[in-house]
């Protein structure tokens, strides 16, 4: 999901009139893109806060770019340097958590929830509980909490918008007036680096291999769920959440071409779908402006220059992923809570090289299988889940790794 930004230059003054946004994760990728967006149509936006992890220079510069009011920096340790780089500017700086929780609770209009990981959940359902318009980018959201992010939303008339690709073709396709003629949702997924690699090929791979995405430009974690197609099994579930459609009509089918981002049949026969080169803006765009369209600066699709597009049934057997994130959507109460959980902590283990690649499937499977899913009531219930799925799943990587 490409980060491509233009050079940071500063924003010149306009009405009143533009829309109000804050982005969650400005510097990661999806952050990146969301940046560069905003850069772009200074008239349409106005920038109240930009929340990072630590990376201080790129929120600095961000912030001063966009002139935002705030610059939140989650690395508390990393507050003083954050001040000093803002010295003069009039952006008031905060770090730690709550500082996070408390920019996703201001008055934006939108807010872009793209914080990597089941970090991403307490800020962006402030955001929800205060009824705003939420941008969400972090699938981890819907898959941990789904039913308590929909709960709230409807509690407090807040309106989700899905910024994933997959999930924002299909919001733009999905008659949401007459969703009984909906026969089925089709996600695509590229295959990643190693779609035509046998599980003998895959024991060996290393974290460089595997961040080597043929298609998109990703943040690491990302990547790495990509190259075991975890995030088609977590984008599944969230789908589940976003779409008033049965379980088993969620499908998934290998595009290695990136181009067409998912579909959705009708009754009738009819496939639609959203077609466009492999750019975050794209859909980050449609976020931003909806329900009206801005423009984007992604590359246009040349279809005769392009030539065909291929699809293929994707392979359950060398890709477990899949099958256990359908596990944990039949399951249901924690088990998709645990499901993401354990895979944050496998990830992270393959990464810091402590267990193999095929080892993160293992240690997800483990988890789910250690830990019955009884369904949280609340937030507070969400994150023991987390909490003890990431002790179980530490576990299991330790004894990988002393094998």
């Amino acid at each position: 999901m490409s980060p491509q930004t233009s050079t940071v230059t500063p924003l010149r003054p306009a009405a009143r009139s533009r829309r109000r946004v804050t982005v969650l994760g400005s510097t990661g990728s999806v952050g990146c893109s969301t940046v560069d967006l905003l850069l772009r149509s200074p008239d349409r936006f106005e920038t109240v806060a930009l929340v990072a992890q630590s990376n201080v220079a790129a929120l600095a510069e961000q912030a001063q770019a966009l002139r935002a009011r705030f610059a939140v920096i989650a690395d508390e340790t990393r507050l003083p340097e954050l001040k000093e780089r803002l010295a003069g500017t009039g952006i008031e700086a905060a770090g730690g958590r709550q500082a996070v929780i408390d920019a996703a609770a201001d008055g934006a209009d939108l807010v872009v929830a793209a914080i990597v990981g089941a970090a991403g959940l307490e800020p962006t359902l402030r955001a929800v509980r205060r009824g705003a318009t939420v941008a969400i980018a972090n699938k981890e959201c819907l898959v941990c909490a789904g039913e308590i992010v929909l709960r709230e939303s409807r509690q407090a008339g807040a309106t989700l918008l899905p910024v994933d690709s997959e999930h924002n073709a299909i919001f733009q396709v999905f008659d949401f007036a007459r969703p009984e003629t909906v026969a089925r949702i089709v996600l695509t997924a590229s295959g990643g680096p190693f779609r035509r690699a046998s599980r003998d090929d895959m024991r060996g791979v290393t974290p460089e291999q595997a961040l080597r995405h043929p298609t998109w430009e990703m943040g690491a974690k990302i990547s790495i769920d990509s190259a075991t197609m975890m995030n088609k099994g977590l984008e599944l579930i969230e789908a589940w959440h976003l779409f008033p459609v049965a379980k088993e009509k969620i499908e998934v089918v290998i595009h290695p071409q990136s181009v067409v981002h998912s579909l959705v049949e009708y009754v009738d026969g009819s496939l639609l779908a959203q077609l466009g080169t492999p750019d975050m803006r794209t859909p980050i765009a449609y976020a931003l402006a909806w329900p009206e369209r801005m423009a984007s600066p992604a590359r246009r699709l040349d279809l005769a220059a392009l030539g065909q597009l291929t699809f293929e049934s994707p392979d359950d057997e060398r890709f477990p992923a899949l099958r256990l994130a359908r596990r944990a959507l039949q399951s249901g109460g924690a088990a998709p809570t645990i499901l993401n959980a354990a895979n944050e902590v496998a990830v992270q283990g393959f990464l810091n090289r402590r267990i193999g690649f095929l080892d993160i499937a293992a240690v997800v499977e483990g988890a789910l299988d250690a830990i019955a899913p009884e369904a949280p009531r609340d937030l507070d219930g969400v994150l023991a889940a987390d909490r003890q799925a990431r002790e179980v799943a530490g576990r299991l990587i330790d004894r990988l790794g002393s094998a």
